[in-house]
């Protein structure tokens, strides 16, 4: 056991996303997470271990295994012990998700209550920040989530339930898509009688809907303010089951298919030809060899063709982009081909994730998350430049925070994109060269490389950080 002194207190960080939790929380020292279980959880966390609930949920990957640590506890008075996840390359947010990881997300908490009830013990909170992607699959990652289940009480996590899974999958299935960014504004989920309002009016025709969402929403609405005992409606384990059971049925049902978005066939409507398309999967393949980053985030990624040439090397790679189709459509060929290293998320550049929550630090930011080792921004530059109005250097300051590396693509004003772009307002951009583009990027990134597409007029570019 580590001394325990001002050395530890000083140096421990605890993260700024656990602070809700009486049973424990999780702190860093140094490049590694930990996490400080506390007396309070000491019969609960026993009772994971010793019967057998621990090794099952691990074994099926729907549980992230630690190992526990000779660590001296950052809050010794309260502690029991400590305890060293398996770290996650990346953390996402349920508001950067696409339908299916939402759906799949909520599908992989109701797999492990189910489980938990096996061995005696159940959910305390169904938050969905306490899941997240590991090797392409959904992973709870709260050990501190279970406690031992108490015969004939209700499941204390089914509102929470319903408001970070049921309701945002009901809305983005039946309404739209995009409204899964509520999430980023109800940090606590979506509310229910928000929900309720926003449905259609068919939904209250789905038994399940009706129940879970409708219903649920108008007893919140009767009982707020009162005091309710929990054990005032006696559930027995069969009825418990049926709850359970029919959230997971309420939730397979829900569907949505991805069609109609901007940029869902944009390589069936490109102005490439398939030697330039080749070309270009070449010059990046060849510069991803030369750099072998650690890591990668793909920017603009539409549905992920780019992506795969780094997650294809074993290389992590994050696929962004703003298009909820493209990114469901990456997703599922993710899970399809049982890919380890690549997670698509819904991402808008010009707005990316900020830090939300207490303080504006429950949540990071993407900043926060970065810098990746080399990003990837192809076909992406001429719609932040002209489609949003964004300098060359703004575009520039912002890539140089995000990454060390940078492979790029110019596309000039001649390009047929462009000219798209163009077709419906003046030209006001006088700025759109490429060596106003090789000036501006110079202030922030050293060209290492320059590599014209072939069969076309763009240029790919190799850059690396030389300030942020």
């Amino acid at each position: 056991m580590v001394d325990q002194g001002m050395t530890t207190l000083r140096t421990s960080q605890v993260v700024s996303s656990s602070f809700r939790d009486p049973s424990g929380f999780v702190f860093r020292e140094g490049d590694t997470l930990y996490r400080q279980v506390n007396a309070v959880y000491k019969d609960s966390y026993e009772h994971l271990v010793n019967s057998g609930l621990y090794e099952k949920l691990t074994t099926r990957g729907l549980l992230v295994p630690h190992e526990e640590a000779t660590l001296a506890p950052p809050k010794p008075d309260i502690a029991y012990k400590v305890i060293r996840p398996e770290p996650v390359a990346f953390v996402s947010y349920p508001y950067e998700w696409c339908f299916s990881q939402l759906k799949d997300a909520a599908l992989t908490l109701l797999a492990i209550q189910k489980t938990s009830l096996d061995f005696g013990m159940t959910l305390k909170d169904c938050s969905a920040y306490n899941v997240q992607f590991v090797k392409g699959r959904p992973v709870l990652i709260d050990t501190l989530s279970f406690e031992k289940h108490r015969e004939g009480y209700p499941w204390v996590a089914y509102r929470q339930f319903c408001q970070h899974f049921l309701a945002p999958l009901a809305l983005m299935g039946y309404k739209d898509v995009r409204l899964n960014r509520l999430l980023q504004t109800y940090i606590d989920g979506v509310p229910l009688d928000l929900a309720s309002s926003l449905l259609p009016t068919r939904t209250r025709l789905s038994f399940s809907l009706l129940w879970h969402i409708h219903l649920h929403a108008r007893s919140q609405k009767r009982f707020a303010g009162r005091r309710v005992r929990a054990d005032r409606y006696k559930m027995g384990r069969l009825s418990l089951l049926g709850v359970i059971n029919s959230l997971e049925s309420a939730t397979k049902r829900l569907k949505w298919q991805p069609r109609g978005t901007d940029w869902i066939d944009y390589y069936e409507d490109t102005n490439y030809s398939q030697e330039a398309f080749e070309g270009k999967k070449r010059i990046v393949a060849a510069f991803l060899d030369r750099i072998a980053p650690a890591s990668v985030w793909d920017l603009g990624a539409n549905v992920g063709v780019f992506s795969r040439l780094a997650s294809d090397r074993g290389i992590p790679t994050i696929s962004l982009d703003v298009d909820p189709a493209a990114v469901e459509r990456n997703y599922l060929d993710s899970v399809g081909r049982q890919e380890d290293h690549i997670l698509p998320l819904v991402l808008d550049l010009t707005n990316p994730s900020p830090g939300i929550g207490w303080g504006g630090e429950e949540r990071m930011s993407l900043v926060e998350r970065g810098p990746a080792d080399t990003v990837i921004a192809l076909a992406l530059l001429h719609h932040l430049a002209i489609g949003n109005n964004t300098p060359f250097d703004k575009v520039a300051g912002l890539l140089s925070h995000i990454c060390k590396r940078l492979i790029i693509e110019f596309v000039p004003k001649s390009d047929s994109q462009v000219q798209r772009l163009l077709a419906t307002r003046d030209d006001i951009f006088t700025d759109y060269t490429q060596e106003a583009f090789e000036r501006e990027f110079g202030q922030y990134f050293a060209i290492q490389d320059c590599v014209p597409v072939t069969d076309s007029e763009r240029v790919l570019y190799l850059m690396k950080v030389t300030q942020s």
